[in-house]
């Protein structure tokens, strides 16, 4: 086991790493907001009737099955190219895949952009949290984590809006999320800085595959963090499909596009508002109790959702906006109580890991749920979610009976080298 420093930087100090790593939060927030527009016009033409069922279960498996597939080649390109290049390199990629949709509605081209999506946008992710983590210290990781969960939950709302500019039945939006992916890379390579040197070197390829493989297997993850594990896979489930399986879930219970547009933008509305204050709370409270609190009420809330598909379009605002300022806090402190546990040169191949459970879960719940929501009603995609919130509650209460809560209320474990 190795110790890492203790020492806390101040609130200055914080906020000063927080202005370096504006550039990456600019281009992240850009490059996501053409990819949530991108979500949810596919999602509302695969709504609309125009395609058979099993051509729908296919489309919609696209995205996650490439956000696995990115899982999995991620490290070996960070490694080559280095964090900046390889996220311009795949940020030009998912919005040139954009186009791609405006010609006409053919299934199997959809799924093929659907998976070239996913896995530029898995890339795209791992660069993003493993350059935070490991640009990050001990005591601000759950502060700067909270802001890059801010950024991209802000791009899921700027989506949501951009659906409104132009007809989502048309190609005009596909279009327009091409631009926007196009211009986040114009951002960060000609208006921002250079992103900052990293404390450590970036990482270099493993020189023994062998042992690394063995030290990151997911049994050895799960064995040191279960909940961040458990809510990694539950946060695929749930951040991957919300905004992919609304629209159907509207087409069911009979709602106008327009609402569950304002359905999914209400979820948008409450992650984005909740993640300072449970990133700032995340850095003085003991993560594993916030976990318990916020998969709980999700799990609560997913219910209540289930119940309500025939009630008032007020309540199901209500309760989707509640639903996302619980539920998109999940995933960041997960992370950031496994890698406040990890040596700084763990954390590339660590991000990768959990983006691979992250996209599993992306995969199963279309697959689940579609066929649920037809055997049982459209209610059954929330009673699915909330079952992985559930599990996270009980992951996160058995990670608090294995090591009580410190006398101080944080947790204070050290940071470990898994492959010990």
């Amino acid at each position: 086991m190795t110790a890492m420093p203790s020492s806390a930087p101040g609130l200055r100090q914080t906020l000063a790493l927080a202005r370096e790593i504006l550039p990456l939060m600019a281009a992240i927030c850009i490059a996501g907001s053409g990819n949530g527009l991108l979500t949810t016009v596919v999602s509302l033409h695969l709504g609309s009737g125009r395609f058979d069922a099993g051509a729908v279960r296919m489309i919609l498996s696209g995205f996650p099955a490439g956000f696995l597939l990115g899982c999995l080649l991620a490290h070996g390109i960070v490694a080559r190219l280095g964090h900046e290049r390889t996220f311009r390199a795949l940020a030009v990629l998912t919005a040139l895949a954009g186009l791609g949709f405006a010609p006409g509605e053919q299934p199997l081209l959809w799924f093929g952009l659907r998976l070239v999506n996913g896995l530029s946008m898995a890339i795209l992710f791992i660069v993003a949290e493993s350059w935070i983590n490991l640009y990050a210290g001990a005591r601000n990781r759950g502060t700067l984590f909270s802001l890059y969960m801010l950024m991209t939950s802000l791009s899921v709302l700027l989506g949501q809006l951009m659906v409104r500019l132009a007809d989502p039945q048309g190609a005009a939006p596909f279009i327009l999320a091409a631009g926007v992916g196009l211009g986040g890379v114009l951002v960060s390579r000609f208006v921002t800085r250079p992103w900052p040197a990293l404390p450590v070197p970036e990482p270099p390829l493993p020189a023994e595959p062998a042992r690394v493989r063995e030290s990151f297997g997911l049994w050895r993850l799960a064995c040191l963090a279960p909940v961040t594990v458990i809510a990694a896979f539950q946060a695929g489930m749930t951040n991957l499909n919300v905004f992919a399986m609304t629209p159907l879930y509207g087409e069911q219970v009979g709602l106008p596009a327009t609402t569950v547009i304002g359905l999914t933008t209400a979820f948008s509305i409450g992650g984005l508002l909740a993640q300072s204050p449970i990133g700032w709370l995340s850095d003085h409270v003991d993560r594993r109790l916030l976990l318990v609190l916020t998969a709980g009420l999700a799990a609560l809330l997913c219910g209540s959702i289930a119940l309500a598909s025939d009630g008032p379009a007020l309540l199901l605002f209500a309760l989707f906006f509640a639903y996302g300022a619980v539920t998109l806090t999940i995933y960041p402190l997960a992370v950031a109580y496994g890698n406040a546990r990890l040596e700084s040169r763990f954390m590339v191949l660590v991000s990768g890991r959990l983006l691979l459970l992250y996209a599993i879960g992306g995969v199963a719940a279309p697959l689940l749920s579609t066929d649920l929501m037809q055997r049982f009603g459209p209610g059954a995609l929330f009673v699915l979610l909330g079952s992985g919130a559930f599990c996270v509650t009980v992951a996160a209460c058995f990670n608090l009976l294995r090591s009580p809560v410190p006398a101080g209320g944080t947790e204070s474990a050290p940071a470990l080298d898994i492959g010990d």
